[in-house]
């Protein structure tokens, strides 16, 4: 409830906001480098810095290029790079195996980042559609996405991701019964410190587009995603795949994408008070970032503007590929 507030002119709560210096005393909400979790897109190849076109700012980097990223972010102060790789067309194929290749690129780079930035967490992407010929986030038969043969492949993948060094497993494959899959198995081969991150609530969102683009997914997916990723309009069974992710060993939950989906951000976080993570995904950057480009707004005050909705949603914490200009900003 609300307190009452006495009349006008006793109350005057423009005082509030009358300096600098008092806006920052009283300021609800406030952000840091530590809030992010930065994207990285990674690729074969020596010294290379390749711009996708549909993400303003963004590359595909060498493995050599991400532990350079990773000592930049160790520098701002950012905790951790969340690892995506640019496969190989020739290395994708049906049965998916490059997925828990032990020298895969998401493994190579994993191991260049501790050698670099051994203080950074690795995080690393659980999903099939980086090495699958269909494009889809698990094995496809008969036009099915069929799920338990998936997760027994998804397993393998984090078990070689652990295994490289991961710190962080992130399932984005929305499959049932994986978290609980994982966790038995981390446990079992002697990764009991490793962190489940889940993509609890992943939307069949439009906003995906730019990031299949830079994964090289585009091309390769055949039909959509409706059948295991969440339905836009659905805030409930939002609700029910967090509780159940929760109760069978995730120690983090995602929301994905982000700002069209504050309100789940702010349900989750007062639901199950996890620690509650939102991906500002690679349409949501696009726009921002193009429209800033053009002048059309002020980009890096919508920047800021766009993370301070996440964490006021009550999120801990936003996987961005802004994460470096604003840990820059922030730093001063």
């Amino acid at each position: 409830m609300q307190p009452t507030l006495a009349p006008f002119p006793a109350t005057r709560l423009r005082r509030l906001r009358r300096t600098p210096a008092i806006r920052a005393l009283v300021q609800e909400t406030t952000l840091s480098p530590a809030d992010f979790i930065w994207p990285v897109f990674v690729r074969d190849g020596e010294g290379v810095v390749e711009p996708i076109a549909s993400m303003p700012g963004v590359n595909r980097l060498s493995v050599d290029k991400v532990a350079e990223a990773a000592i930049e972010a160790q520098a701002l102060g950012i905790p951790a790079i969340c690892l995506f790789p640019y496969t190989d067309p020739a290395l994708k194929t049906e049965d998916c195996a490059e997925a828990w290749n032990p020298d895969n690129l998401s493994n190579r780079a994993t191991r260049a980042i501790k050698a670099a930035a051994p203080n950074i967490a690795v995080m690393t992407d659980v999903a099939l559609d980086p090495y699958n010929i269909n494009g889809h986030d698990g094995f496809v038969e008969a036009g099915e996405i069929v799920n338990d043969r998936t997760v027994e492949a998804l397993v393998k993948q984090a078990l070689s991701q652990a295994d490289a060094g991961a710190d962080i497993i992130g399932p984005s494959d929305m499959m049932d019964g994986r978290i609980g899959a994982l966790r038995d198995a981390l446990e079992s081969a002697g990764h009991q410190n490793v962190l489940l991150l889940s993509y609890a609530a992943k939307y069949a969102s439009a906003f995906y587009g730019p990031f299949r683009d830079a994964v090289g997914a585009s091309g390769a997916l055949k039909g959509d995603k409706k059948t295991y990723q969440q339905d836009p309009g659905n805030s409930d069974e939002a609700m029910r795949l967090i509780a159940r992710d929760l109760n069978e060993g995730a120690d983090m939950v995602m929301v994905k994408p982000g700002m069209p989906y504050l309100d789940i951000c702010r349900r989750a976080k007062e639901m199950f008070g996890a620690p509650t993570f939102a991906y500002q995904v690679s349409g949501e950057y696009a726009m921002l970032a193009g429209a800033g480009e053009r002048g059309w707004v002020d980009g890096e005050k919508v920047m800021m503007e766009s993370l301070m909705s996440f964490k006021r949603a009550g999120c801990d914490g936003v996987l961005t590929y802004f994460a470096p200009a604003a840990a820059r900003l922030l730093n001063g």
